[in-house]
């Protein structure tokens, strides 16, 4: 189901394997969920994760993770898991991240990444191909405030 501020959804299936005791999805599982729909957003825009940005002198590594819970997957649920890039920084950007069951919120949450150089990996500017590769794809527009993050 298409969500008003995301242009990419993926959707994936709850495994038996990813519920607990209480029959909902272990609260560790959503970060899996939030990297496979990242892999997914790479892959949709052109830029396979780690070929396409590794090749080219750059490297991407997580810096911060959010997520707020409103309501639990169970087994065997479908769930949306959708991603944008709210924010583009010098070196860093932000993806934000919406897990819906139909049109119920289950979780909301953030993933910082910050560009490195692979040998030294020391912050690196983010590179222009990605940024417009991100820019070109978004329904909305990242916010390319000055903020370091």
């Amino acid at each position: 189901m298409a969500k008003p501020d995301f242009r990419f959804v993926h959707t994936l299936r709850v495994r038996w394997s990813e519920v607990d005791k209480q029959g909902i999805v272990f609260n560790g599982h959503y970060l899996t969920y939030f990297d496979v729909g990242v892999t997914e957003y790479y892959r949709e825009i052109g830029m396979p994760y780690p070929e396409a940005i590794v090749s080219e002198g750059a490297d991407l590594y997580a810096k911060k993770a959010e997520i707020e819970y409103h309501a639990s997957a169970e087994y065997d649920d479908l769930v949306d898991v959708c991603v944008r890039v709210a924010r583009i920084g010098g070196s860093s950007f932000q993806f934000r991240i919406e897990l819906y069951r139909g049109d119920e919120l289950l979780v909301s949450g953030l993933l910082i990444y910050v560009n490195a150089n692979p040998e030294t990996r020391k912050a690196a500017p983010l590179p222009d191909f990605l940024k417009d590769a991100f820019r070109k794809f978004e329904k909305l527009a990242p916010d390319e405030g000055s903020a370091r993050r």
